[in-house]
């Protein structure tokens, strides 16, 4: 297996493992009260909100890990995006049972 199908796989691994910890609330936490979003964003390297020419919420972009590769959370398009050098892997996910998007959502009002 050359190097650049080697990446690709890792990205893709990457890019799944974050969905799997979306669609079922489960991730790598210390927190003994359990998976929540705070607890999920707590460790996100930027966070970037996407809004209406009127000010109202459509979404965020989560930035979870950057430069090998660079993975982004879209809350909009419910999908995560790796980008690795030349190459790009995205995949949606389903259900948000960390509630990303609705914690993103009441934060981007109570900050206005």
């Amino acid at each position: 297996m050359t190097v650049d199908n080697q990446c690709k796989i890792q990205l893709r691994n990457q890019v799944h493992s974050i969905i799997k910890s979306i669609e079922t609330g489960q991730y790598e936490t210390e927190c003994e009260e359990g998976c929540n979003a705070w607890d999920y964003l707590e460790n996100a390297l930027d966070i970037e909100y996407v809004s209406s020419s009127r000010g109202e919420y459509l979404g965020a972009r989560i930035l979870v890990a950057y430069g090998g590769p660079s993975i982004w959370i879209n809350t909009r398009n419910r999908q995560v995006e790796g980008y690795w050098w030349s190459d790009n892997y995205t995949a949606g996910y389903h259900e948000d049972q960390l509630e990303l998007d609705d914690y993103l959502e009441e934060y981007f009002n109570d900050t206005r």
